[in-house]
């Protein structure tokens, strides 16, 4: 019995020396294993950053990450490591060895316990460090000047914008820590009260407390500088203005001050209590502390209540200037020029020939049904696709055009099924090809765009050199180029036209390149496929959105990219990078908090080679120095004329701008204060349902300017009516981009507002007709987006018509166009018909002398003029409505259906 005893207590240590070396092995091999993934998404990332020239961005932000990393891991590690190893010994020291439970007394375990509950811990601290902290690290030590202070602590605008953040992120962070390890230490030493009679424990609270009392102190010394970042006054109620107010100045910031004194004191008042045992006088101070709190919010309600809103804008009128004057400069709104629009011009001849340009380019397609059009015409295959449909601006046989573009880009998922193998997929459909452009204004006969680049290959007005979209919107796989396999180029006729990759800007898969990027896809095949040689690229996010997102992250990107040709015939994207921030002063905040916001870098994405260039289009943005000092390698400062000529004032910008300025384009602080002159969108009738007025391009010739040019514009109406008392714009082109202006109409005359021209389309007993009996013929009418016209003096409405059948392979085609004029409305097939007739109706003399010659001239009296055919035609679809609406109402339904083909047959006929 004993030997098997003994034999027993062997297999026993054994087996216990065996699990210890089984879990050691398993401890290390995962160890191995994080540290190997990281490493592994490192150098694939740097791979592919240092490919695209931006090696050194990805190695600044991976530095800044890891010393964050390093310095959050031992922070949380040693902190933990401490608390614990305190807790533990005020246990041992307090207790019998008996009175405690076995585990605390072996030292080995608990070290292994406290040292793996520190190394968690500091991965966690690690992970919200360097998560959080890189990038307001970075800022804090690399920003620029604003050269200019606030009006309150004159404290450059820097300081709130990059110094503020860092600092308060340092404090909560260690403040939130403090309070965790105290619920930790409170939660440890009540049992038995041990906070009562352990020296070491109360010692250990102590410390905590007193941390705690410091960093709570350190943050009311910050509170006051958020005063001028808000509006919120208290808990409850809210300033009229965005910044310091009157409440913030005589209660919040002496009050912070005061909690900042209260907090060390009673700091030191509880260490001193707990020390000395007198548990009931440590509640004292946090009382008093908690006490404080409560009556400076209710001295801030009552300042509020009874102080300022009683005359609110005699306290607050200092304030409301310097909310006033920041908001401006915040959003780039104080240099905007406005010019008093007289209204008085007049439309003639003579204004349309003077602004020939202006009317050429009055675009009638809306992008929209346009896209469908592409989609149907101009894809040919299944698996080609255009995203979208963009406006832009090209010198196009000497004129200055305004265009429609989309890019023609490759779907692998709608490849047939039978294609979607791994060599279609990886190696030989690789790229979408070619754009598609039209003319903004001019129409086939059946309502259809007129190409300026169709087909494929591309034929039309100008050169694409270099038709391939291997970057791209869609959502693009990773691909290899240069393999064996020729990649699919276009279809023609029956046959496929190949192409080879020529660029060298992918990632060649040689040496070891080939295996780790055949681990990072998962592909086997992609490392042992004989199809891949060592002069074969690899193509990785070709998503444009995903790449410059992954090259840098720090941007805020627009959702509309744009594709254009350059002028050596290559494709680009071009994209606009937003540099926003939520700490300028003063300033209201356009959404969340952010209440700063830039367009101040260009982004270009080769269509071709993937080759991205950040340009710098506003150097005086402090925003974008910091960045610069940040990752100078990142930008380019030289801009090519090609790019440049196609840069476009974002629209989402503009909308915030324009927003804004609604608001803050009152001076006069009264007038401000009172929101007596605000301004709004106005509403528009766009797919048959009302919406807000989005801002739109036009190309037009401003007054005081000798030629046309591109502008973002968008109207204004007051604040619950609809006329037109305003209208913003920004220019685009040349030294001139980004220039602002607003004309103002006469206060004393009514120009009617984009919703009442669409209620006075709904109106017209004419129009409406027309459209209603479209609608009821088995067609949808759709009425496109509704245009301001401003052309010198004077402003037109102009609105095309679509018409669709209810088929599902039907287009949308512009059947008629309604244009507006003062009090007239006229709808006629195409613009330049209701411009002709507009003109007519303007001035009627002008109808007479084109109606008679000298051959055609009459005696007075001979006869009377006879009705047009086309009256008569829309009389007689006129009388066979209201017939077929009786039909209906007395329940004749076969009569009504007969009638209804009857229409349907007349309408065919007019078609043809």
């Amino acid at each position: 019995m004993d030997n098997e005893s003994n034999l027993s207590a062997k297999q026993v240590a054994q087996l216990k020396k065996f699990g210890k070396r089984f879990g050691i092995i398993i401890a290390i091999l995962l160890f191995l294993l994080i540290v190997g993934s990281v490493a592994f998404s490192w150098i694939t990332d740097y791979i592919w950053m240092d490919n695209l020239d931006f090696g050194g961005v990805f190695t600044t932000i991976l530095g800044s990450k890891v010393l964050l990393g390093v310095a959050g891991f031992i922070l949380f590690a040693v902190v933990t490591y401490f608390t614990f190893f305190w807790i533990i010994r005020s246990y041992v020291t307090h207790f019998d060895s008996h009175q405690l439970p076995p585990i605390i007394l072996k030292r080995k375990i608990m070290n292994a316990i406290m040292f793996v509950v520190s190394i968690v811990a500091g991965l966690i601290g690690s992970s919200v460090v360097q998560g959080i902290g890189w990038e307001p690290a970075l800022k804090l030590l690399n920003h620029a000047s604003f050269g200019q202070a606030d009006p309150y602590f004159n404290m450059d605008i820097s300081f709130y914008m990059f110094v503020l953040p860092f600092l308060e992120f340092i404090v909560y962070l260690l403040l939130g820590l403090s309070i965790f390890f105290l619920i930790v230490q409170i939660g440890s030493y009540s049992v038995f009260n041990m906070y009562r009679m352990s020296r070491s424990a109360q010692w250990h609270m102590g410390i905590t407390l007193g941390i705690i009392g410091l960093l709570l102190a350190c943050n009311h010394l910050l509170a006051p500088y958020d005063t001028l970042l808000t509006n919120q006054v208290n808990l409850f109620q809210q300033s009229v203005v965005h910044g310091l107010s009157y409440t913030d100045n005589l209660i919040n910031i002496p009050k912070s001050y005061i909690l900042a004194a209260v907090a060390i004191i009673g700091t030191i008042w509880v260490i001193v209590a707990l020390r000395k045992g007198k548990i009931k006088a440590m509640l004292t101070p946090v009382v008093a502390y908690v006490g404080l709190v409560i009556v400076g919010q209710l001295a801030s309600v009552g300042v509020q209540q009874f102080l300022v809103q009683p005359n609110e804008f005699s306290q607050e009128a200092e304030y409301l200037e310097h909310n006033l004057n920041f908001t401006q400069a915040a959003y780039e709104l104080e240099d905007i020029n406005e010019t008093e629009h007289s209204g008085e011009g007049t439309l003639d001849e003579g204004l349309v020939e003077d602004n020939e340009l202006t009317i050429n380019n009055v675009r009638i397609n809306d992008s929209r049904p346009l896209l469908d059009v592409y989609n149907q015409l101009q894809t040919f295959r299944t698996y080609y696709q255009f995203n979208d449909v963009d406006i832009d601006r090209y010198e196009i046989d000497g004129e200055y055009e305004q265009v429609f573009v989309g890019a023609r880009e490759l779907s692998t998922v709608d490849l047939p099924e039978q294609a979607q193998t791994w060599v279609n997929q990886n190696l030989r459909y690789t790229h979408g090809y070619g754009v598609t452009m039209s003319h903004v204004n001019e129409l086939t006969a059946q309502g259809q765009p007129q190409y300026i680049l169709k087909d494929l290959p591309p034929e039309g007005d100008m050169d694409v050199t270099r038709p391939q979209i291997y970057y791209g919107e869609e959502n693009y796989p990773n691909v290899t180029v240069n393999s064996e396999v020729d990649e699919f180029d276009y279809p023609s006729g029956d046959e496929n036209v190949s192409s080879r990759y020529e660029a060298d800007s992918g990632i060649t898969l040689n040496g070891i390149k080939r295996a780790l990027f055949a681990l990072k896809e998962g592909s086997f095949r992609m490392f042992v496929s004989d199809q891949i040689t060592d002069e074969s690229q690899f193509l990785e996010t070709r998503n444009i959105m995903d790449r410059v997102n992954r090259i840098a992250p720090f941007f805020e990107y627009d959702s509309d990219p744009y594709i254009f040709v350059r002028d050596d015939g290559s494709l680009a994207w071009m994209m606009d990078a937003y540099l926003t921030a939520e700490g300028y002063p003063y300033s209201e905040s356009y959404q969340n908090n952010d209440n700063y916001i830039r367009n101040s870098v260009k982004v270009t994405v080769d269509a071709y080679t993937g080759e991205v260039e950040f340009y710098v289009a506003n150097t005086d943005d402090p925003l974008v120095q910091t960045y610069q000092n940040m990752f100078p390698e990142l930008f380019t400062e030289e801009i090519p004329a090609d790019v440049q000529a196609h840069f476009r004032f974002p629209e989402r910008l503009f909308n915030i701008q324009a927003s804004m300025y609604g608001t803050y384009h009152m001076t006069d602080l009264e007038m401000f204060y009172n929101r007596e002159d605000a301004w709004e969108f106005p509403t528009e009738k766009y797919f048959n349902e009302d919406i807000e007025m989005e801002p739109y391009y036009v190309t037009m010739k401003l007054p005081e300017y000798d030629e046309e040019e591109f502008i973002l514009m968008m109207p204004y109406t007051p604040k619950n009516r609809q006329n037109m008392l305003a209208w913003i714009g920004v220019r685009n082109d040349g030294e001139h981009y980004g220039e602002k202006f607003v004309y103002r109409f006469p206060r004393q005359e009514n120009v009617y507002g984009p919703q009442q021209i669409e209620n006075r389309i709904n109106q017209d007993s004419t129009i409406s007709q027309q459209l209603n009996l479209w609608s009821q013929g088995g067609s949808e009418v759709i009425r496109g987006n509704l245009l301001a016209i401003p052309v010198e003096d004077t402003v037109m409405y102009v609105e095309p018509i679509y018409i669709e059948s209810s088929n599902e392979t039907s287009l949308p085609e512009v059947k008629q166009v309604v244009l507006a004029y003062e009090d007239h409305i006229v709808m006629e097939a195409s613009f330049d018909e209701s411009l002709e007739q507009m003109l007519n109706l303007v001035d009627p003399e002008r109808q007479q002398d084109e109606e008679q010659s000298p051959e055609e001239t009459e005696e007075p009296g001979e006869q009377e003029q006879p009705i047009s055919e086309s009256d008569e035609t829309l009389q007689e679809f006129s009388d066979l409505f209201n017939s077929y609406q009786d039909a209906l109402s007395e329940g004749n339904w076969n009569e009504a259906a007969e009638i209804m083909t009857e229409i349907e047959s007349q309408l065919n006929e007019e078609e043809e």
